[in-house]
């Protein structure tokens, strides 16, 4: 079903496409940030045995066209769309031929099968953190990072290919990311922008007005410059749609495509902080809480970095946490709703609404239950690909409800966690949190965020479609009919939740006890993972 919300004048639009794990989302959106119509289509993600994560490349161009002509059949005119703006996945990989037709079933941000290769590039023989103290200097002084010794990013992934998968290493033309595939698509041409190609940490961002490959960390990394694509600005007109593209689509071969940002940078920009400090949190399969920042710095002890932003000379607090709504999707299709032989009806369309309900009349602090929200590992403050999720205190009087609630709740511990590191990396208090992704679409989950993290939360209007709007609003400044200072009063806030000081005491005794299941937990997950991780394989279709 297409979102319609007519406009009383017809001005030009923007095509935003945000390719999330689950699907894109496609929307039209006025050239000042005015959410026009969006519609959504499903892909499949495939979770291997031994840490594995893959999509297929051509099905996200598939959904991809679906859902714009989608958006056509219901009435809007493509002759109105001026620019197209992409954003995506992060930190994924496309290995693709001299034509751009992929080679392998993309590797994403959730996939650990690299791992084990990494110490062997950023080891030593004088250890900090695991890595080797002088590498570990080089590599923060000029990227502000290292690669992760989890795996889940782009130098893990070729490493993995290299060694598992040499035919498609030795074949591919060009390594990309999934934005970049997706402009490769549109235009033809093989580009990345400063902020997607950061976490194959090989670019020198110590200069912010001149980042560019850094050749002593090609050869650290064991990366050919060559198979590399080469780098624009998030908000520079890299070309037109191509005419196969425009077929596709159904837009014009003049529709002018910017190079585009992933999506923790474009849910920057579309929760309209934009200023130094200025706070969001992003719940959506995974999270981040993020702001500007006017300097490049690193915290290698908290996994968190200030790397290139998508908005021109600026810096974004990078860090993420790997699941938040996915928690509620898990609770909702492995528990609740399952598919097996228990014969449990499908899941219904309201499914994530009666969660909603079920949690809302439990009292807060679920009963003394605490979920620990970690699916598939965690990335910040820690990096541990075999921490594992629990429900801890449940006894024969524990509820549904309560367990419900202890989910919802558990992912907003893991943001107060989170949120005292960002403010410690930034030294100061971050207040007023706008609060954007599926996750914000809930009431109850704003107000228990803000009781939580003991802040207020801004809930953005439409915060679902915040990265469309944020990439929408750089397409507009990449054609010359915005500029970054006009964004802030383009992103409307629908909700204010504030902190109830009734509730402090009790959350603060709950929150030391999560972290207390945090450092508990740790090494029995450790051991656990390595005597089974067959259980981690399968292959399902995400439902939307």
């Amino acid at each position: 079903m297409v979102d319609y919300q007519p406009l009383s004048e017809q001005p030009p639009l923007i095509l935003a496409i945000d390719l999330g794990t689950s699907g894109p989302k496609v929307a039209l959106v006025s050239i000042s940030g005015e959410l026009v119509a969006s519609t959504s289509q499903p892909t499949q993600l495939r979770v291997l045995p031994g840490g594995g994560a893959e999509q297929d490349p051509e099905d996200w161009w598939r959904s991809i066209t679906e859902a714009a002509r989608r958006l056509w059949r219901s009435g809007h005119n493509p002759s109105r769309v001026v620019a197209i703006g992409t954003t995506a996945q992060w930190a994924g990989t496309v290995a693709v031929g001299r034509d751009g037709t992929p080679l392998h079933p993309a590797i994403i941000w959730m996939d650990t099968r690299g791992a084990r290769y990494i110490p062997a590039l950023v080891g030593g023989a004088v250890r900090v953190q695991g890595y080797g103290a002088r590498k570990l200097a080089r590599w923060i002084r000029r990227t502000g990072g290292i690669p992760s010794l989890g795996g889940k990013e782009p130098l893990s992934h070729l490493q993995w290919l290299r060694h598992e998968r040499p035919e498609v290493y030795t074949g591919a033309h060009m390594f990309l990311e999934p934005k970049d595939w997706l402009i490769h698509r549109l235009t033809g041409r093989f580009i990345a922008t400063y902020d997607s190609i950061a976490l194959h940490w090989v670019t020198d961002n110590r200069n912010i007005d001149r980042i560019d490959y850094d050749q002593a960390l090609l050869v650290a990394a064991q990366l050919d410059r060559a198979r590399l694509p080469d780098l624009v600005a998030a908000t520079d007109v890299v070309g037109s749609v191509t005419p196969r593209a425009a077929q596709d689509l159904g837009v014009t071969t003049l529709t002018r495509v910017i190079g585009g940002t992933p999506d923790v940078h474009s849910a920057a920009v579309g929760s309209g902080g934009i200023a130094d400090f200025d706070p969001h949190l992003y719940i959506g399969t995974s999270s981040w809480l993020s702001c500007h920042v006017p300097s490049k710095k690193t915290d290698i002890f908290r996994n968190m970095a200030s790397l290139p932003s998508a908005l021109p000379k600026r810096y974004l607090l990078a860090n993420s946490q790997e699941t938040a709504g996915a928690c509620v999707a898990w609770l909702r299709d492995a528990v609740l709703w399952p598919r097996d032989a228990l014969d449990t009806p499908a899941a219904p369309p309201d499914a994530l609404a009666r969660i909603d309900a079920l949690a809302h009349d439990v009292t807060p602090g679920s009963g003394g239950v605490l979920f620990g929200p970690w699916l598939f590992g965690e990335r910040c403050p820690i990096t541990d690909s075999t921490l594992r999720s629990s429900f801890t205190n449940v006894s024969l009087s524990t509820t549904r409800a309560q367990l419900c609630r202890a989910v919802l709740e558990g992912v907003a511990f893991n943001g107060r966690w989170l949120l005292g590191c960002a403010e410690h990396f930034v030294g100061r208090r971050l207040d007023t949190i706008r609060m954007i992704g599926g996750g914000a679409n809930s009431a109850l989950w704003c107000q228990i965020h803000a009781d939580i993290l003991d802040r207020e939360i801004a809930q953005i209007a439409d915060p679902v479609q915040a990265n469309a709007r944020g990439v929408a609003l750089l397409a507009a400044i990449g054609i010359g009919v915005l500029t970054p200072t006009d964004i802030d009063a383009l992103v409307p806030t629908s909700a204010r939740y504030c902190p109830r000081s009734s509730l402090r005491r009790r959350y603060d005794e709950l929150f030391r006890g999560f972290e207390e299941l945090v450092r508990t937990s740790r090494p029995l997950h450790a051991r656990l993972h390595n005597i089974d991780t067959a259980g981690d394989g399968g292959t399902h279709a995400p439902r939307s």
